[in-house]
């Protein structure tokens, strides 16, 4: 005998779903694959920034000074890119810090990417990478932030299995987050 009429259950459905898709183990291969995509991504932007010019150490700050620059350009005309409250924040906060502002995108960046392939902080790697694609995608430049942006945020979303197979599977147990293998995500 069943609880709930079919019509009932149907309405359940998505939340199935999203229960099995965000919480179940069976599904960390699949987040594994996300990580890696973006970790690779973050990884290889940090290390761009490392070995080229005007980011880190001779000339630091040369490069994300043009970058601002750029997006207080894009706030002006009648159809603005670049919105007024961002761009009140890039000239007063962020140009006067240039040099600050390139180390903290260079080795965020780079930080990342390592934490999302190894599976470390899977949630707090991913945050962090949406929080920056956030600050690219309101400084006015596309490319690849808003798929980067929809895969973190669903990262985020799948933190616990998303690390299952990885490093948070050992490190988060030591931190108190979840138990080990005695309580593996639910299975639906």
């Amino acid at each position: 005998m069943s609880w709930f009429s079919s019509s009932q259950k149907s309405a359940f459905a998505p939340l199935a779903a999203a229960t099995f898709l965000f919480n179940d183990y069976r599904t960390a291969p699949f987040w594994l694959l996300v990580r890696l995509y973006l970790g690779w991504q973050w990884l290889m932007a940090g290390w761009e920034k490392i070995t080229g010019s005007g980011w880190v150490g001779a000339g630091a700050g040369q490069a994300v000074r043009g970058f601002l620059q750029g997006a207080l350009a894009k706030a002006s005309g009648p159809r603005p890119n670049v919105t007024s409250w961002y761009a009140s924040f890039v000239q007063h906060v962020a140009l006067p810090h240039a040099v600050l502002f390139s180390y903290v995108v260079t080795y965020g960046e780079l930080l990342a990417g390592v934490a999302l392939i190894l599976g470390i902080f899977t949630g707090l790697a991913a945050l962090g990478g949406v929080f920056m694609n956030f600050n690219y995608l309101l400084a006015g430049t596309v490319s690849t932030n808003p798929v980067l942006l929809f895969w973190g945020l669903l990262l985020i979303l799948a933190w616990r299995t998303a690390g299952w197979l990885g490093l948070d599977f050992w490190v988060l147990p030591l931190v108190g987050r979840t138990k080990k293998s005695k309580e593996k995500p639910s299975t639906v």
